[in-house]
């Protein structure tokens, strides 16, 4: 056999090393879960079988004895008894919007794990209106007053009625201009100093959602470095949109995105490495839970649940995540959507003290109206090449800027100047930690299985035993009188205008709800286990998946 036969083989091999060795490097960055593996994970929600337990399962898939059974059929007949009577106006108008709005029928399904879904959606309703809000409080149809935990989706940071007073005032300034479109409101131009100062950035545009400006940050980006690649790391939201949601919820497979490990050496190790890398996105809220997805209820099978933030640690990878996106060209896009102003007046730029490229805003920042930004360098904001005139990355929208929207926008940013809201953020890394601590401290005092985790004023419940009925927890809260949004106990988003007092109102009713847990027998233990519940629960997927197949 010649030299050339030899050597064409080994030349070939010698030119994929690289690429292999690239591979393996990217294989290894990702998180071992399946939120780090977006194709595994589609595979695995297309295999799982759906299924409803019976009613004789639904209260003893744990194998409880015949009396906690007892108990927790006759406590489940009273509270559905009790919603239907209490909430009588509000659960008949959302069964009727519910045959018409998909939202409510998505939201409805996932309340708690799908096994019990069913009979959960049949009998124990949960209204989807409110009448009013003030204060720390929303009030039903029927009259019933809640304590404010959802925060509007993180929309909320300083109590409603600053928002109501930011959207009166921004529908005052928008009002002689109406609905033109394409011409600015001068507010617009006091808008724009105001973000620029907040931001550290040159340039700014204006968007309807905080998914819509996502978009269009990562477009310029791939516009700017002529890659196509983006990084986002294990467990973050970014949006809606086929790039930054690459598993399940996708109808689409990954094609151009990386999800990387958060918080790890080996994804800047990649970064370092590649060519193709446009951006790296970063939730900073992930640094409550790095690397898990957003918790809800719909989740809590055997009762496991991970959160904890060290600021410190998140700190320094951020840094050195900076360091490596300067060295490679790499644009470094913080998406501030959720946690913008919550943390910090400048976000958590300010907070984290990092600069990135290009930062992205939503929720509180119109005071109140629908909005997205995004924040730049001058040469990442610019969506063309005078050099080439056809060469363009556009991006506009009819509503974007709308007179209304930007009034509100102005008044928010006018009111966060305040001395009296700058004062809400004096100490809140303390004040929100000692109330976490009470809460803990209250809870271990009274024996009951919940803690809470916190990233200042955003919770997450986490249950110190197994079981496979904590998703009733989220129930008997209401009953208690807490507004919880649709994913339960995964996620609480308290105002920073929260007083003690009202803060202790809060304490005492997770108290209530949790010795009504232990009553009515939800928490019941018996020998179980994490492992042994998910075995279980593997156990039912399997034969429900290949019955009738043999």
């Amino acid at each position: 056999m010649s030299y050339l036969s030899y050597a064409v083989p080994l030349g070939s091999l010698a030119l994929a090393l690289p690429l292999i060795k690239q591979r393996l490097e990217l294989s290894r960055a990702k998180h071992r879960s399946l939120a780090g593996h977006s194709k595994m994970a589609k595979r695995l929600a297309k295999w799982l079988p759906g299924y409803a337990y019976d009613e004789a399962r639904f209260f003893h898939c744990d194998g409880a004895p015949a009396e906690v059974v007892a108990q927790r059929r006759a406590a489940f007949d009273l509270l559905c008894a009790g919603f239907a009577e209490r909430y009588a106006k509000t659960l008949a108008l959302t069964a009727q919007a519910r045959e018409g709005l998909a939202d409510l029928q998505f939201t409805g399904a996932y309340r708690v794990p799908f096994q019990f879904s069913p009979l959960v959606r049949a009998r124990l309703k949960v209204g989807a209106f409110m009448q009013s809000a003030e204060g720390v409080h929303l009030t039903d149809l029927d009259g019933n007053r809640f304590i404010d935990l959802t925060g509007s989706y993180g929309v909320n940071v300083f109590g409603v009625d600053f928002y109501k007073a930011c959207m009166a005032e921004g529908a005052q300034i928008g009002q002689a201009l109406g609905p033109v479109l394409g011409a600015y409101h001068p507010c617009v131009a006091d808008v724009v100093q105001r973000l620029q100062a907040i931001s550290g950035h040159d340039q700014v545009s204006f968007h309807m959602s905080g998914t819509e400006a996502v978009m269009q940050a990562v477009r310029l980006a791939r516009y700017h470095t002529g890659r196509k690649h983006l990084v986002r790391f294990c467990g973050a939201y970014h949006g809606w949109w086929e790039d930054v949601q690459p598993g399940p919820g996708n109808p689409m497979p990954p094609r151009e995105t990386y999800t990387l490990q958060d918080m790890s050496e080996r994804s800047l190790q990649v970064l370092r490495t590649r060519r193709d890398v446009a951006c790296v996105l970063v939730n900073p809220l992930q640094a409550l839970h790095p690397n898990k997805n957003a918790p809800g209820d719909s989740t809590l099978v055997d009762g496991s649940r991970t959160a904890g933030y060290d600021r410190a640690a998140y700190t320094a990878w951020l840094k050195r995540l900076r360091e490596v996106c300067t060295e490679r060209g790499i644009v470094l896009i913080f998406d501030e959507v959720f946690l913008g102003f919550r943390l910090a007046p400048g976000g958590a730029q300010e907070y984290f003290g990092v600069q990135a490229d290009m930062v992205t805003y939503g929720k509180t920042l119109a005071g109140g109206y629908p909005v997205g930004v995004v924040c730049g360098r001058r040469e990442l904001m610019q969506r063309f090449r005078e050099e080439r005139p056809a060469d363009v990355c556009f991006a506009r929208g009819t509503f974007n800027a709308h007179p209304y929207v930007m009034g509100g926008m102005a008044a928010f940013l006018k009111r966060l100047d305040t001395p009296e809201i700058q004062a809400l953020y004096q100490d809140q890394d303390a004040k929100w930690d000692a109330r976490a601590k009470h809460f803990n401290d209250t809870m271990a005092e009274h024996g009951l299985p919940v803690r809470a985790a916190n990233m200042q004023s955003i919770w997450t419940l986490t249950y110190t035993q197994p079981g496979r009925y904590h998703w009733m927890f989220q129930y008997l809260l209401r009953w208690q009188g807490l507004a919880l949004s649709w994913v339960g106990t995964g996620r609480f988003i308290f105002g920073l205008h929260f007083s003690d007092a009202e803060f202790e109102d809060v304490v005492q009713g997770f108290v209530a709800a949790g010795q009504q847990m232990h009553a009515q027998g939800w928490w019941w233990r018996g020998e179980q286990t994490h492992k042994s519940i998910r075995r279980s629960v593997f156990r039912e997927m399997l034969e429900r998946r290949f019955k009738g197949k043999n």
